[in-house]
């Protein structure tokens, strides 16, 4: 049986608590992050990219996962000229691309 090793984006959102040094701003209590991230399946994208942030000091507390972009269109989504170039450069590099960051105040 060969598992299938081909490298997906999946696009997730992960909330973030706050922890000294996370460059977060001052007043923010959290935020969300929309993260491009590679893997063969949702499942390790996910790992990757909690993984990533905690590297770089940040504090994951929960991830929802998007799916891929074939995914996310079938589900009606637009996707924009910049979003598939990022999800592309996530996929050559196989990395953990932080899209956007939205912090949360009370």
């Amino acid at each position: 049986m060969s598992r299938d090793t081909t490298q997906q984006v999946y696009t997730l959102v992960v909330e973030v608590g706050r922890k000294a040094g996370d460059g977060l701003p001052d007043a923010a209590t959290g935020a969300a992050l929309m993260v491009y991230a590679s893997g063969v399946d949702e499942a390790e994208a996910v790992r990757e990219a909690v993984a990533i942030l905690k590297q770089a000091g940040m504090a994951p507390l929960d991830v929802t996962g998007h799916g891929t972009c074939e995914e996310r269109e079938a589900e009606g989504h637009e996707i924009d000229t910049e979003e598939r170039a990022l999800m592309a450069r996530a996929r050559d590099e196989n990395a953990v691309i932080v899209a956007q960051v939205t912090p949360f105040h009370d």
